[in-house]
């Protein structure tokens, strides 16, 4: 993509964000996105043999996982978290039409085998999950783990949850939404200044063509993008999964809270393990240390 067609946010918007001292580390050679700049976090040692891949949602970015990032560390395991193309402090294509299931998919595909993660303990949560769930189906031999917050599988076949049909019909009537503002509400707990970072990537209204984007992009039928492939991917969680699994749900949550998160469980094999957070809402990473310890609890000391 010719540096023309992105935006990419300044630097010193990002200064001194609270509780968020880690690195950042950029990619700019991923298969198939050549010009464009990925962002993610990586801490821990390169080397071991657990990686906790944390890919986050609408309309967040890696800081959502500041809170669980230090626990994955400090029991010997790599914590990866990078931002999709048009958050955080990746690249933003400016055509929001460049923005589709298989772009954020293929991405995520292209970012693991570049860094050739492996030992993978996949932590998802709302579109993370929506795109994460299907990886498998391309790496199966890097995935062990996984720790699924508030998400689903983009199916086609199911009415979707009548609060998400609000949401994404809110965002269709407000395309310069603040995201410090809906983390704000969510979270209540948030400082100001925690609230601001999540508003850092976004300096105006063309910033935002991904924030704009994801709710358009859930499948609402069998023959929408990104179905057949959330199809697969469910029968394989269903049949072929052997590894570990664990689920949190933020309990608050009224678009993809309990009733969604067992329909999930349901669909993974072996998944028996569930976390509820009462106070949490949507934003489960918000209340994520407690989760990260009860996820390394469960999943036992890295092999």
């Amino acid at each position: 993509m010719l540096r023309s067609e992105i935006l990419r946010t300044a630097d010193e918007r990002f200064r001194d964000l609270p509780g968020f001292p880690f690195l950042p580390c950029y990619v700019e050679d991923l298969r198939g996105f050549e010009g464009m700049r990925m962002h993610y976090v990586d801490e821990g040692r390169r080397d071991a043999p657990v990686t906790f891949l944390c890919l986050h949602g609408e309309p967040t970015w890696s800081y959502l996982f500041r809170r669980m990032i230090p626990a994955f560390v400090h029991a010997g395991c790599r914590a990866v978290a990078p931002d999709l193309f048009g958050f955080g402090r990746s690249d933003k294509p400016r055509d929001d039409a460049r923005y589709t299931f298989d772009f954020h998919r293929d991405a995520l595909l292209a970012f693991v085998e570049r860094l050739d993660l492996r030992g993978i303990a996949l932590v998802c949560q709302d579109w993370g999950g929506l795109l994460g769930l299907t990886l498998p189906l391309d790496l199966p031999d890097r995935f062990t783990r996984l720790l699924a917050m508030n998400t689903m599988l983009g199916t086609g076949d199911a009415p979707l949850p009548p609060g998400f049909l609000a949401w994404r019909d809110w965002v269709a009537r407000n395309p310069d939404l603040s995201p410090g503002k809906l983390l704000g509400r969510a979270c209540p707990h948030l400082t100001s200044e925690e609230c601001a970072a999540y508003d850092a990537p976004f300096p105006d209204v063309r910033y935002k063509g991904g924030v704009r984007r994801f709710p358009q992009l859930v499948p609402d039928r069998p023959d929408a993008a990104g179905a057949s492939i959330a199809r697969a991917a469910r029968q394989w969680w269903r049949t072929r999964w052997s590894g570990e699994s664990m689920m949190a749900i933020g309990m608050q949550d009224p678009v993809l809270g309990a009733p969604v998160m067992h329909a999930l469980r349901s669909d993974i094999r072996g998944c028996d393990s569930v976390l509820e957070i009462a106070r949490a809402g949507h934003f489960v990473q918000e209340w994520g240390e407690p989760v990260a310890q009860a996820a390394l609890l469960q999943f036992g000391p890295a092999p």
